[in-house]
């Protein structure tokens, strides 16, 4: 974990997550840590229902890339990072992606 993660608050919806692991075998909370990793890409995607979606490619454990969906808000002066989904990349879009 780098230090960057000890001041971000993450929140998910569980039954998304339950669904994420059957699908993608890829948990919420394992998804959480490619964030404060150098190395991890960000990018803006579509707004959807009027919030800006991001996706993060990363390493997991160094070993995984993963693409992770999500959003930023912010309440009551908290930011948070909502997690809507993670999957493991493919061969195919890792090389686009890094290339």
């Amino acid at each position: 974990m780098d230090c960057l993660e000890l001041f971000m608050i993450f929140e998910w919806d569980e039954n998304k997550n339950r669904s994420n692991i059957q699908k993608h075998k890829v948990s919420f909370d394992q998804a959480k840590d490619i964030f404060g990793v150098q190395t991890t890409i960000f990018v803006q995607d579509e707004i959807v229902d009027g919030e800006q979606r991001w996706k993060a490619i990363g390493t997991y454990n160094g070993i995984s890339y993963l693409l992770v969906v999500h959003t930023y808000h912010s309440d009551d002066g908290e930011e948070y990072i909502r997690i809507i989904s993670a999957r493991k990349l493919s061969t195919g879009e890792l090389t686009r992606w890094l290339s």
